[in-house]
């Protein structure tokens, strides 16, 4: 009897240490965002050049010979020739519906990004623009389309040390036997300041219009015109940093305590800091490859998540890996209406709406910056 009730109660804790963080601001928070998600999509889906009504495209969503035919699947998410399907499927499956499962993924990356990003260097603050990563991600991609076109199959790599080189910088410049919130920042201001200026100076050396009109997309942050090789560009990358930083919310609760305490629980503190940095630039670095550099997306959405369910790392984490696609394809939706038929980026809905937004914040907390 002694043993059983050993067992039940170790089987307790265990459950306890999984699922007892979880509260019902979390479960209301992830379900409000998948409705959200859901209904921008149908939204999305149902505006283009070629006319249809809601009912005609929402069935063309939930087309069962669509949705239930694994053969189509498989040529969207590993590439080749699509099943036949009628006109309005394949419009809507081919065309429209990769814009909302890139705005999905690019929305994820950019939330788990900056909420990484805050809680390695303790600044809320802190983001993958703020701190010069996507500027040097988008850096290299601008170099990429310009100058090396014949690398394009390796921009998410690329894209990917471009934000590494310039994260290692500010951590460079900021360093004085340690880092502050305040330097962070500052040396984050100056290496995006560079690396902006630099994918200006690109634009002098491209000829081709196109090529122009495509780096002007990227610097902007747009989802204009992905598709499915888009998604796949980005699905494992944003799969693999999800995964990672999931696992890692309890080291991010432990940085919170401050380097001397999570050093005393057993941390190597440097080098879990680097590991988890590496995750938030590649997450940054999927999105920033596919949809370009989106302003304040990463800065903002943690903001209301940590506002919603509070600071534990293990809750915030999964509101962000929810709420951040939300509000990706709910702004690419304002972005294609908002001055329809002409669409605006997407990067430009959320610096308009974010930076006012974010101001508010900064003007509610008495104080803002170390957490």
């Amino acid at each position: 009897m002694a043993g059983r009730a050993t067992n039940e109660s170790s089987a307790g804790s265990q459950r306890e240490r999984l699922t007892g963080w979880v509260d019902s601001s979390l479960v209301v928070l992830c379900v409000a965002s998948v409705a959200v998600t859901v209904l921008a999509g149908l939204v999305q889906v149902s505006f283009g050049a070629f006319s249809m009504s809601l009912v005609e495209a929402w069935q063309a969503v939930f087309n069962p010979q669509v949705v239930l035919n694994p053969q189509t699947w498989e040529a969207f998410l590993l590439g080749g020739e699509v099943p036949e399907m009628n006109k309005r499927s394949l419009i809507v499956w081919n065309i429209r519906m990769p814009r909302v499962f890139v705005a999905v993924a690019a929305g994820m990356c950019l939330a788990v990004s900056g909420a990484i990003f805050q809680a390695v260097t303790r600044n809320e603050l802190a983001s993958p623009f703020v701190l010069g990563v996507s500027s040097g991600a988008g850096f290299t991609v601008l170099l990429t389309l310009v100058v090396f076109s014949s690398l394009t199959p390796f921009l998410p790599l690329l894209a990917a040390l471009g934000g590494t080189f310039a994260f290692l910088l500010v951590y460079f410049i900021a360093w004085k036997d340690g880092t502050s919130p305040v330097r962070l920042v500052l040396a984050g201001v100056i290496v995006n300041m560079v690396f902006s200026s630099l994918q200006r100076a690109l634009f002098f050396f491209a000829d081709d219009l196109g090529t122009v009109q495509s780096a002007m997309a990227w610097i902007t942050g747009s989802l204009t015109g992905v598709g499915w090789e888009q998604f796949r560009i980005a699905a494992l990358p944003t799969l693999f940093a999800v995964l990672f930083a999931l696992a890692g919310a309890r080291q991010l609760n432990l940085l919170l305590l401050g380097e001397q305490t999570a050093s005393a629980l057993g941390m190597r503190v440097e080098r879990v800091r680097f590991l988890l940095s590496g995750v938030a630039i590649l997450a940054a670095s999927a999105a920033i490859s596919v949809a370009g550099i989106i302003g304040f997306f990463g800065l903002v959405v943690p903001h209301i998540v940590r506002l919603t369910v509070g600071s534990d790392y293990r809750r915030l984490l999964v509101g962000c890996v929810f709420l951040g696609p939300a509000l990706m394809v709910l702004a690419d939706v304002g972005a294609r209406l908002a001055l329809n038929p002409v669409q605006i980026p997407v990067g430009v809905v959320t610096g308009v709406i974010g930076g006012p937004y974010f101001l508010y914040l900064m003007r509610r907390q008495e104080q803002m910056g170390e957490i």
